[in-house]
Formats: C-alpha cells, structure tokens, sequence
C-alpha cells in the first residue's frame, strides 16, 4: 500500500522464524524519493524563483537524513519543470510515478500546477501534498465533492473567500467612490474569484461596492 510506504520504511528490520528459532534480518533503511513538480520556466516561473535558494537550505539543514518513525533514511528529491502547462505537468508527474517511483509528490504555484498533479497522484495512488493555490480552484476545479473529500491528494492554502473577506474592512477604513477595480485572468484563479454567484462580487456588492471588471484576459500579458 502506497500511503503506509513511508511508515512501513521506519520498520528497520524483519523478522523469521525458522526451525523454532528466531533470526533477525537487519535491512538497510529505505531511500525516500520525493517528486517536486513546480512551473521553473514560462509565465509562472516567478513563483519558483526561491526554490533553488530553499532546497540549498534544506541540504545544510537536514545532512541528506530524515527520521521516519525512530529509523534515520536518506531521501532524494526529483525536481521536474512543468514549464507552465498544465499537460506538462500531468505528464512529468506521470514520470515521477511511473519511472522515478517516488513515494511522495508535491506540488505548488496555482491551480494550472496543482489541480493536474493531485489528479495523476490521485488516479495512481501516490500520496500527494500542495499549496499555493485558493481552495475553491483546487477543489471544485477538481469536481471534489465535500463529503467525499480525495484519498490521496492533501492540500493547504487560504480560500479566495477568506482573502476578500480579509481586504474588504480595510476598504471600508478609506474614503473612496466605493468602486472596485478588479483584474481577474483566464485561469483556475481567476475564473473562481470572479464567479458572480461564489466569487469575490456578491460579497462586494453584499458590502456597499461596485464592481468593474472588464472580463478575463490570458496570461501573459502586459
């Protein structure tokens, strides 16, 4: 079973019995491999520009060893570039699973990288841990069912509600026209935060502003 792989590696050892008498085979510690898939290149890149700075960290810190269960393993991390796409990245994650057997996926830098990895760990088994991504993207956009919720696939991040609920009293503290100018782009993100029924308008509008939004446009753009 896939989930309990990283707890099971923690076992050290494994025990026989074989004509009445107990032998102890000693097994060297499991190697963890944990897949990281994030957009290094295209429009989104931005968002990974401290990873390099991050995992150099994680070296100095750890030594190379992390502890599962009382047993000490030596883990590697497999980075893969999802160049921005969302194909790109189904497929590296694919390549993680299927010809790297990782034992653990994570993910990060919207919905356009989040949503299709959870999706292949999921299908496949894989435990999978994200962020970086409003819920109602991930999780909708992903046709979760809230009480269902998913099997393999984890993830932590604020909702977009919780965002515009949190900006809206400092737009009451200033004295304004009370018009809202709103960029939302053509994606996971945007489509969620603008959505007029679930979005971030009715709550707008539920608190004294208007909303301008001339419509979605595409990424990149100037």
């Amino acid at each position: 079973n896939r989930r309990s792989v990283l707890k099971a590696a923690g076992a050290g050892a494994a025990f026989a019995t074989v004509g009445g008498l107990p032998r102890v085979a000693f097994a060297a510690p499991k190697t963890i491999k944990i897949g990281l898939v994030m957009p290094a290149t295209g429009p989104l890149a931005f968002f990974t520009e401290h990873v390099p700075f991050t995992l150099d960290q994680i070296k100095k810190t750890l030594g190379g060893k992390i502890k599962v269960n009382g047993t000490e393993h030596s883990y590697e991390i497999v980075v893969k570039d999802s160049q921005s796409s969302p194909n790109r990245a189904a497929e590296v994650t694919q390549e993680l699973i299927l010809k790297d057997k990782v034992d653990l996926v994570a993910a990060f830098a919207t919905p356009e990288t989040v949503n299709p990895v959870s999706d292949q760990c999921e299908a496949n088994g894989i435990p999978c841990i994200t962020n970086d991504a409003p819920l109602e993207p991930y999780f909708f956009g992903r046709k979760g069912d809230p009480k269902k919720g998913f099997e393999w696939t984890y993830h932590f991040f604020f909702a977009g509600q919780q965002l515009i609920e949190s900006l809206v009293p400092y737009f009451k503290r200033l004295d304004t026209n009370k018009k809202v100018g709103a960029l939302w782009p053509n994606d996971g993100d945007g489509i969620a935060q603008s959505d007029k029924e679930h979005g971030n308008p009715p709550f707008l509008i539920k608190n004294g502003f208007s909303v301008i939004d001339p419509g979605r446009f595409d990424m990149p753009a100037s």
